[in-house]
């Protein structure tokens, strides 16, 4: 068995995700019994947060943090993060989104990658030879989605295929170097982009693995005029900011 199959732990910030994280959650513990899985709660009023606190009494390795308010996909993270890297036990953490739109039976094959050839970053790819995503994406959100890749590519000088993905595997003596107060500047899929640029920065090691991108199961996508215009901006306050700063101490 895989040590990182025991030692890993799976972050799922959620909003308003009724609909989807049970079936999530006990799809995940089907294939992957011996995982861990952290949801973080931004305070959902349509009960997400009950319906995680029914399942704990059925799954002892689930655990719950609801957030006193909504503070956005980064805040997110980082209050899972923190929790997760004080245990000093978890080897790995697993990004996951809650609406179903990633697939749990890619997560062994990303397990595997990254115990096989000591990666300290897997990053679940819909831009790769094998990847793709859902043809129920609207034209203008297929463009907009391979334009900000590329454009993340061109700017900050890195060569992943997919910066805004949300489905990643990292290692946790690679986060742990990670500065989160400076990662808190960032909120919607801008956090993923900087994640990504300061772990890179930290000397992680990445793989992407192939991925299909699913439509999101049931709810409101989280997609917002103010998600895509942090996002546009994002590259160039990291490379102006960050390109020659030390950004390795956690705080």
């Amino acid at each position: 068995m895989l040590y990182a199959m025991t030692n890993t732990t799976i972050v799922i910030p959620t909003y308003n995700e009724k609909d989807n994280i049970e079936i999530l959650v006990k799809a995940i513990f089907e294939l992957l019994p011996h995982v861990h899985i952290l949801v973080v709660d931004d305070n959902s009023p349509d009960g997400t947060s009950e319906i995680v606190k029914k399942l704990q009494n059925q799954y002892p390795n689930l655990s719950l943090i609801i957030n006193p308010k909504k503070e956005g996909l980064g805040q997110a993270y980082i209050a899972g993060f923190k929790k997760v890297i004080n245990d000093n036990i978890t080897e790995a953490i697993l990004m996951m989104d809650g609406d179903l739109s990633h697939q749990p039976k890619y997560i062994f094959m990303m397990l595997e990658e990254m115990e096989k050839n000591n990666r300290g970053l897997v990053i679940g790819s819909r831009y790769v030879p094998g990847g793709g995503v859902t043809k129920k994406w609207e034209v203008w959100r297929r463009i907009l989605s391979r334009f900000a890749n590329f454009y993340c590519r061109l700017i900050l000088g890195y060569p992943i295929k997919d910066w805004t993905g949300g489905f990643n595997l990292i290692r946790t003596e690679i986060l742990k170097q990670t500065n989160f107060q400076e990662l808190s500047q960032f909120k919607g899929y801008a956090f993923i982009i900087a994640l990504k640029f300061f772990l890179l920065k930290a000397w992680a090691g990445f793989r992407e693995m192939p991925i299909f991108f699913e439509e999101r199961s049931g709810g409101e996508s989280k997609l917002s005029k103010f998600v895509i215009k942090e996002g546009i901006f994002a590259p160039l306050k990291l490379i102006l900011k960050f390109s020659s700063k030390n950004i390795n101490e956690n705080k």
